[in-house]
Formats: C-alpha cells, structure tokens, sequence
C-alpha cells in the first residue's frame, strides 16, 4: 500500500488524461474529471463491442498497451481493476470530486478516486486504486488496502481496516476498530460488528460468513 501524498489530475495537464474501462463505473470516473475541469485524452476498453461508442462525449477505443502519460481506470471490479493497473505503463493519477470532503491529513494512493458526497476524515489512510464511492464515509485513522470498493452509502467507522481487494456493499457499515480481511466481501446492508476473515462473504446485522 502506497503511504505517499496523493497525487492528483489537475486542469493544467495539456495532454490531458486516459480512462480504462467503458462501463457504467467509467461514466462515474470522467464526471468526476469533468467536474474537476481534466481534458480526457481518450477512454480505452478491451471490450470491442464498445469501441466507437460514445463515453460522455469521448469516442471509445482499443486499448493501446504501451502508451504511457497520465491515466486513471474506470473498472469497478476489483481483480480486473488490479489486472489493468499491472498491465499498463501509465502513470496512475488520483481524482476527488469537488463535492466530496478529504481532509488534508488523509493519504490516499495512486489511482484512487473518491467520488460526490464522500467523506474522508483525519489521518485517514487509503492504498492504491480505491473506490470511495458516492456517499460513502471514511472516519478517522481508518486504512483502506489497495483495490479495496466502498461501494455507495458505506459507513466505516474509526480505525477500521479494510484488506487489499475488499469489496464492501451498498449501504454496509463497519464500527470502530473492526477488520473486513483481504478479498472478502461484505454484503449490502450488513453490520461488521466483529472482524471479517480474509476470502469470505459476510452479510446480514450482525454480519456474518456464509459457509464456504
């Protein structure tokens, strides 16, 4: 996990930036940029059905693999969003919405996004491509492991530890202290009141593993 200041797409860069990925969570990625006044350079997708389509304005097309620049991926799912990010050569940039809140103590890493109505609060720490998605609150002293998805209207309370690649459901919440493991998911509306072991789906208030 990257512990280094994030570093941000800014409205100055000339070549502008490249999004991988054309679906629905790519939409949420170019509004985000949009609203920070970021040129998109191109929008990439492997998917060839897509390609010629149109992204909010930008023309979908193949991905070119040994292009370099400034990029950001636009994959909600977690294992193809690290596949992308070990694959490419592109030096992965960071977006926070101008409607969300990141307190200036929060890190966050590379290719992480924090989308609109997010909070991220005191001394928070966040690893490389997450998705801190709409809504969504981090509190304080909180560490998200790399290509970790808070999805819409998730709660993580103070200190909690969230592992890498974890995906956390619509509306779930974690209190204080509690550890969702690496991979493991937590379902939509859970609880986490206890830790959540690595490679499990937990669900349910109190959260709890569906057996293997």
């Amino acid at each position: 996990m990257s512990h280094e200041r994030w570093s941000a797409v800014s409205a100055e860069g000339k070549d502008g930036i490249v999004v991988i990925g054309a679906g629905g969570h790519a939409k949420v990625v170019i509004s985000a940029l949009t609203a920070r006044g970021v040129a998109i350079a191109a929008v990439f997708d492997d998917d060839d059905s897509k390609w010629g389509m149109d992204a909010q304005g930008n023309r979908v097309s193949r991905i070119e693999r040994d292009r370099g620049g400034d990029g950001i991926i636009g994959i909600g799912d977690n294992g193809q969003r690290r596949e992308m990010a070990e694959a490419l050569k592109f030096e992965w940039r960071s977006v926070v919405h101008p409607f969300a809140c990141v307190h200036p103590s929060a890190k966050l890493g590379r290719g992480t996004v924090v989308f609109a109505g997010a909070v991220v609060q005191p001394d928070a720490v966040l690893g490389d491509h997450v998705i801190v998605n709409t809504g969504a609150t981090v509190d304080h002293d909180c560490v998200v492991g790399d290509y970790a998805h808070l999805a819409p209207g998730v709660h993580l309370a103070g200190s909690v530890r969230v592992g890498e690649g974890a995906f956390l459901g619509i509306g779930s919440v974690v209190s204080p202290g509690v550890r969702i493991g690496r991979w493991s998911t937590l379902g939509a509306g859970a609880v986490a009141i206890r830790d959540v072991a690595d490679g499990v789906v937990a669900v349910g208030v109190p959260a709890a593993a569906l057996k293997r």
